[in-house]
């Protein structure tokens, strides 16, 4: 259940707990769960801290085998199949997409997470949440659908409309929250200067973010709150793992759950613990979702390690700038890392429209060329940006306004011609 004390807490009782309610996960899941099963083998019980951090970490890879060995939902599926009540499937981004369900005690459990993430934006059970996605099966914003409902806040579904008419209706409506991503936000903008239309004007006061790490890069989130006249705030989540991480009022990066979720950051070359103040990938165990749990699951997302203070008075781990990039998104560039929302970060800062990342090959090294809808000056002055602030050479090639696409959920800005 909803638990705002454990916010507070000192980092001790929450960790007593999360070993407690791990245990108690475990004993639930292992004599059901032939995945698991037959992962980790005879466990000692209860675990103990070292323990766990001997326990194997569990991959995507693995689930999609799993999944495909045993459809419809893998062998990590605790309950028998009449049990579940929700379905979803993760975004495909990165391959096969995963059909994850959900039983009506772990869907209970999305919602309450989902709690902890309105909280810390001061949505309340007054407020109006306009969902800005299409409610296909990739998870998207459901769980805060079911939340809002929890909550007793109206909830207004965008689903099936243009971005005409959900402007139109988040208008009618007197919508006082929007969910969507970053990306969609600012398009959405576009679309309002184009039809007239002065966001600054309406209702909305706060507007929640999910699929992109844009809501927690300065520059991207003046651009929403300078358009929306309102506060932009970032969520963390996964189809595989749940609603784990939220920004508070400060927005100085995303809150993990500690509440619900074990965290760890490690280095993804050496597996081990990366300290304070540096990066490394998020590895997460959910506490509250017998019927399909991660547990040490590899995220992929490359987080900073912060401290455990924060003006707005939590003590759960802080991971500033929220989520760094991907480990399968990392381009090296004359031997210069560069992660697309480091480039996005730049870009924000331009007044330009949409742009793309285009990877190509010359001999033996990679390349990147940005391609943006900007004039010339401000091509320009980007490939500058990028090279003083990144400390490598990045082309810029000038594209037609409106010509790059738009994107409704998690933008793809990425593309690889390399093997052209």
């Amino acid at each position: 259940m909803y638990r705002p004390d454990l916010e507070t807490a000192a980092p001790d009782i929450v960790r007593e707990r999360q070993l407690a309610r791990l245990n108690g996960l475990l004993a639930r899941v292992l004599p059901g769960n032939a995945f698991y099963a037959s992962k980790f083998g005879a466990l000692a019980s209860p675990l103990s801290w070292d323990t766990f951090a001997e326990l194997p970490i569990t991959t995507k890879a693995e689930l999609v085998e799993d999944q495909a060995a045993a459809p419809p939902f893998g062998a990590i599926a605790t309950c028998p199949p009449d049990e579940y009540v929700a379905y979803h499937q993760t975004s495909g981004t990165t391959g096969r997409p995963l059909a994850i369900p959900d039983t009506r005690e772990s869907w209970e459990w999305w919602a309450e997470c989902w709690q902890y993430v309105y909280a810390a934006a001061g949505v309340t059970a007054r407020d109006r949440i306009f969902f800005a996605f299409s409610f296909g099966p990739f998870i998207g914003f459901w769980s805060a659908y079911a939340a809002a409902c929890r909550l007793g806040a109206m909830s207004i579904p965008g689903g099936g409309l243009d971005s005409r008419s959900r402007l139109r209706l988040m208008e009618s409506s007197g919508a006082t929250v929007l969910l969507c991503t970053p990306t969609y936000a600012l398009h959405l903008a576009e679309v309002a200067r184009a039809e007239g239309i002065s966001l600054r004007d309406g209702a909305v006061r706060v507007t929640l973010h999910a699929g992109e790490p844009g809501a927690s890069m300065p520059s991207v989130r003046s651009r929403i709150e300078d358009a929306w006249g309102a506060s932009a705030f970032d969520h963390a989540g996964g189809t595989e793992v749940g609603a784990y991480g939220f920004s508070c009022e400060a927005r100085t990066g995303v809150h993990v759950n500690e509440a619900e979720f074990i965290a760890e950051v490690l280095d993804p070359d050496t597996g081990r613990p990366c300290d304070k103040g540096s990066a490394g990938e998020l590895v997460l165990t959910n506490l509250g979702r017998a019927g399909w749990p991660a547990i040490r699951y590899r995220t992929g997302d490359i987080v900073s390690v912060g401290a455990r203070t924060c003006t707005c008075g939590r003590t759960s781990l802080m991971l500033p700038g929220g989520i760094i990039g991907r480990t399968d998104d990392l381009i090296i560039l004359r031997g210069v890392n560069v992660y697309p929302s480091s480039i996005e970060a730049i870009v924000r800062t331009f007044e330009v429209g949409e742009f793309r990342l285009v990877r190509t090959r010359e001999g033996a090294m990679d390349a990147l060329t940005i391609e943006v809808e900007a004039n010339d000056a401000e091509a320009q002055s980007l490939g500058r940006a990028f090279r003083e602030r990144l400390g490598v050479r990045i082309a810029t090639r000038v594209v037609a306004a409106g010509s790059l696409p738009r994107f409704e959920l998690k933008a793809r800005r990425v593309v690889d011609n390399r093997s052209h």
